[in-house]
């Protein structure tokens, strides 16, 4: 039992340890102030990308059905 005991102690002063440095290191990193990035823009590709997705997932299905319907059945 003393080792079970022991072994929750430990944890929890690593836990503590880690939430201290987590709260005060990036304090200490100083005070820099970086520039703000820009709005995300769309400049057509993503909207392109798109649509090709939706068109192979279509051209997929077709040819599914297509293939399935000249599987003879019951012969």
């Amino acid at each position: 039992m003393a080792i079970i005991g022991s072994s929750k102690v430990l944890f929890g002063f690593f836990a503590a340890f880690v939430l201290i440095f987590s709260i005060f290191l990036p304090t200490v990193q100083g005070q820099e102030s970086f520039a703000p990035t820009p709005a995300p823009a769309s400049d057509g590709t993503t909207i392109d990308q798109g649509i090709a997705y939706v068109l192979m997932l279509l051209a997929l299905a077709v040819t599914y059905l297509i293939h399935a319907a000249d599987v003879p059945f019951g012969v």
